[in-house]
């Protein structure tokens, strides 16, 4: 498929999500096949809060952080996704001219996943298993449907859940499904819009944009804490298995896409591949 761009983007940026869906819109019209794939952290949050539903991390031993998606949680995150996010983008790219159709994972067995049935956690500086964590990590992608869909000049919005193999949903991360999703499709460019002006350099002085980055496939750079972290997991996936451009960028801004596409504000994250 021509030139196909996946963009992804959540948390507060979807709850706000206008100028990102102009943008959108405005590059489906002039031509520009498109997937969007969408979290929502902040709708997650509010729907969890308002159940009466704890807050829950899972810390890994390399330091990664995850939702705990224990069943009342992953019931959550599908009625902010499902039920919040995902009609308020689809709202907001048809009002500014696309054609957008709203999917899950579990629409025609869009996105399938590996369930985690155990997951290592640090807890009061104890390693402990946790068994309960209802999430897991993508292993296909549909993309008849999505080529379906796009080849008739509609644009995709896609979010988690997935399907299991027992046929259940899980949680899986936004960033690396957008990966999944570039990579399947043979993307040309996979964009990753987040609330900072693309990777720091420091973390705490919000001018230390990096223009470019290589990353080492075995570990990441210290600039790499917090949510950034899993958005270069996700870079390095998608670089490693094909897309040959990922941009992370600042969806705050107007025209953010298509300025990250023309290198400005953004980071371009290369890897660094071992040698034979």
């Amino acid at each position: 498929m021509d030139e196909l761009v996946v963009v992804k983007f959540g948390g507060s940026i979807a709850t706000r999500s206008e100028a990102v869906s102009r943008d959108l819109a405005a590059l489906a019209r002039s031509g520009t096949p498109l997937v969007v794939v969408h979290g929502g952290s902040v709708d997650i949050s509010g729907v969890r809060a308002r159940l009466g539903l704890p807050d829950r991390r899972l810390v890994a031993p390399d330091g990664l952080s995850t939702r705990h998606t224990d069943p009342a949680t992953l019931e959550a995150i599908m009625m902010a996704l499902c039920g919040l996010t995902k009609p308020r983008l689809v709202q907001a790219l048809t009002a500014a001219g696309a054609i957008a159709v709203g999917l899950t994972g579990l629409d025609a067995g869009l996105l399938r996943a590996r369930r985690k049935h155990a997951h290592r956690s640090v807890v009061d500086g104890r390693t402990v298993v946790v068994r309960d964590n209802q999430s897991g990590r993508i292993s296909e992608v549909n993309t008849g449907l999505l080529r379906l869909l796009v080849e008739a000049g509609m644009v995709p919005v896609v979010s988690p859940p997935a399907m299991a193999e027992d046929g259940q949903p899980v949680n899986v991360d936004a960033d690396r499904v957008a990966a999944a999703v570039a990579v399947a499709l043979q993307a040309s460019c996979l964009v990753l819009l987040t609330g900072a002006a693309g990777v720091l350099a420091d973390p705490d002085d919000p001018t230390s944009t990096l223009p470019n980055l290589t990353i080492d496939q075995q570990s990441l750079p210290d600039c790499a804490t917090g949510g950034m972290r899993m958005k270069l997991i996700a870079a390095s996936d998608a670089l490693r298995d094909g897309v040959p451009r990922v941009l992370i960028a600042d969806g705050r801004t107007e025209q953010p896409v298509r300025r990250a596409l023309a290198g400005i504000g953004s980071t371009t994250v290369g890897i660094r591949r071992q040698a034979c």
